[in-house]
């Protein structure tokens, strides 16, 4: 008898296999289920609203208005801090480096506890500035810190990060100003999951730095009825929150954005912008509840396969 060559033996092996494959059905991705209750409770509020969420771990991506752009307001505290640890990191600042903060240095018309518990000015550590922008969303802690990394340079950090569609470009004291000023610091929402899925990932700060980072997040004060009250009681969420003032009934931002651990170890990032609303704070928050339970929901879902 002849002896089949090798070579050929290979090749049917191979091609047994990957009929096998072909029969087995397909992993469908999750986080499209969240589609249509997304699409419904965004429709019901005034305003736009922008929506993404990712499975980091895998890249499962759902979108609503995911490339337009919207008001960042405090959100973009969460590239400050980054900038920030990147220069501790380098070793060019110091988590103990102690910062004067003048009265003249206090922001008026925004919320800063250490204006409130200080107002004629204090010393305070790097580390205490970014605990207080982060924690308590202080805008004077935040503004000093953009006194150490300028605006322009947080934007480089993003752009080197290949996030080209977030800007972070001027101060809370200017947009307390000027209420249109705040338009100038914008992200899409997806850009918004980009960055928090490479924070979630170790980039571009050391884990030490990571860590505090994510623990800042965690204990944040603010926005308790956005992405945290529409989860499981318990659920770990690392969030962001971002706020205008409601000026003649219309509020131009109310954002959360958040890293949220899901039962299975993987981690769901997921931004929720509402731009230019008449809708009431119970609304917008609800909306914010409802699309974060909407995203849970897709992504602890079993995957189904075709």
């Amino acid at each position: 008898m002849k002896r089949i060559p090798l070579l050929i033996l290979v090749l049917l092996a191979a091609s047994r296999l990957d009929a096998q494959r072909s029969r087995r059905p397909a992993p469908v991705a999750v986080m499209s289920r969240a589609s249509r209750t997304i699409d419904a409770v965004a429709g019901a509020i005034p305003g736009r609203v922008g929506v993404a969420a990712m499975i980091i771990e895998t890249g499962d991506l759902v979108m609503l208005h995911g490339n337009e752009r919207f008001p960042m307001q405090s959100v973009y505290k969460v590239p400050i801090a980054m900038a920030v640890l990147q220069q501790v990191d380098a070793g060019k600042l110091q988590l103990s480096q102690v910062i004067h903060v003048r009265k003249q240095d206090m922001v008026p018309n925004v919320g800063s506890p250490m204006r409130e518990r200080t107002p004629n000015g204090t010393d305070a550590t790097v580390r205490e500035l970014l605990r207080g922008m982060v924690v308590e969303s202080d805008g004077t802690a935040s503004d000093m810190l953009l006194g150490l990394v300028p605006a322009a340079d947080v934007t480089t950090m993003l752009k080197k990060l290949g996030i080209d569609s977030m800007r972070v470009v001027t101060t809370e004291r200017a947009m307390a100003a000027k209420t249109m000023t705040q338009y100038q610091n914008w992200s899409t929402p997806r850009a918004a999951v980009q960055l928090l899925r490479l924070l979630q990932q170790g980039h571009p700060i050391s884990a030490p730095s990571r860590a505090l980072l994510l623990s800042w997040m965690t204990e944040t004060t603010t926005g308790l009825k956005r992405i945290r009250s529409g989860l499981p009681a318990g659920t770990p969420v690392a969030d962001k929150t971002g706020t205008d003032g409601t000026h003649a009934g219309l509020t131009r931002a109310t954002n959360d954005i958040g890293i949220v651990t899901l039962p299975n170890g993987r981690h769901l990032a997921i931004a929720v912008f509402v731009r230019d609303s008449k809708g009431t704070a119970a609304q917008r928050e609800g909306a914010i509840a409802k699309i974060a339970r909407a995203a849970w929901d897709a992504a602890t879902a079993p995957a189904r396969r075709r």
